[in-house]
């Protein structure tokens, strides 16, 4: 598994059920709320900071996710896939890289594709079944409860930069 982590230069995550718990809270009106943890959140700036770049590709549209990957200073956004297989091809062309250099967390069956087509790939512990047979990792969290932090921070120690990152945490 560490060699696969070595190599990662993207990481690519699902949104519902992966940064979030999977629900869709709606109001009256119709506005959407979701809940996202802030661990992992802290776990993908880190990653920024280590030079891994962070993108989404998610089957929804939603403002509230807009909202907060801008909060995360994530520009690689794809909402609205309907087959996340091709703006995940996509992504390889337009930034040169192979599938060896990506990772990616993804939930359900509609991630499939993607996961069996990246350099590591991982769940978190509420992941169907199909999915957590197929990947490299499952984490011990579930989605939106650190799940991706986890996932974050074996990526950062394989590729040696956690001690780095810690540094200025623990002065």
């Amino acid at each position: 598994m560490e060699n696969k982590l070595r190599t990662v230069r993207l990481l690519l995550l699902d949104v519902d059920g992966v940064l979030t718990d999977g629900r869709i809270i709606l109001s009256d009106s119709g506005a959407e709320t979701k809940a996202f943890n802030v661990r992992d959140g802290h776990g993908l700036k880190l990653l920024q900071r280590a030079g891994i770049q962070v993108g989404i590709i998610t089957g929804r549209q939603s403002r509230v996710v807009s909202h907060r990957m801008r909060e995360l200073g994530i520009d690689l956004i794809v909402q609205g896939a309907r087959n996340k297989l091709e703006p995940y091809l996509r992504i390889l062309s337009d930034l040169s890289l192979s599938p060896e250099q990506v990772a990616y967390i993804g939930d359900d069956i509609v991630d499939l594709p993607i996961l069996t087509r990246v350099g590591f790939s991982a769940t978190v512990a509420d992941g169907c079944p199909e999915v957590r047979e197929r990947v490299d990792f499952v984490s011990r969290y579930p989605g939106g409860g650190g799940g991706v932090r986890e996932v974050c921070e074996i990526l950062l120690k394989a590729q040696g930069h956690w001690e780095r990152l810690m540094a200025p945490y623990l002065a």
